[in-house]
């Protein structure tokens, strides 16, 4: 296993892509408290991370890692990530109350379009030097 931070929360994401990395940079922008780092899913620690929790590594989704506690993927991972953005950012846990089941039935829908709707890159993108420190490599 990787070395990580312990007080940090870890979100796997696809690096390749577009829509992926723009909702990277929307958390980044409203971690006021500084909760998350990141780390690609096709990199060697996404892959690394992945295999010690045991995930399939098919699997299509977002991994929010919190280290020494649990994991959670799709639409949970989505809800529990917006819970630690900062207020206006908030408004969106409203939808919360729909059932598990219905907000995966979404999730897994975008996640499936997300290439023809955004597109993807052939790597992964590199983060500006503003915002390195908040990448896990």
């Amino acid at each position: 296993m990787p070395d990580l931070p312990k007080d940090k929360k870890i979100i796997l994401f696809d690096g390749v892509c577009n829509f992926c990395n723009d909702k990277v940079n929307f958390i980044i922008k409203n971690d006021k408290n500084d909760s998350f780092r990141f780390v690609s899913i096709q990199s060697e620690t996404g892959k690394k991370i992945i295999t010690y929790l045991g995930i399939d590594p098919a699997l299509d989704t977002i991994i929010l890692y919190e280290p020494g506690y649990a994991y959670f993927i799709k639409s949970e991972a989505v809800f529990r990530i917006i819970k630690h953005l900062s207020s206006s950012v908030k408004l969106l846990l409203l939808f919360n109350f729909i059932p598990t089941s219905i907000k995966n039935l979404i999730y897994d829908y975008i996640a499936k379009n997300r290439y023809k709707w955004y597109g993807k890159n052939e790597n992964c993108l590199l983060p500006s030097e503003d915002i390195n420190s908040k990448f896990i490599v």
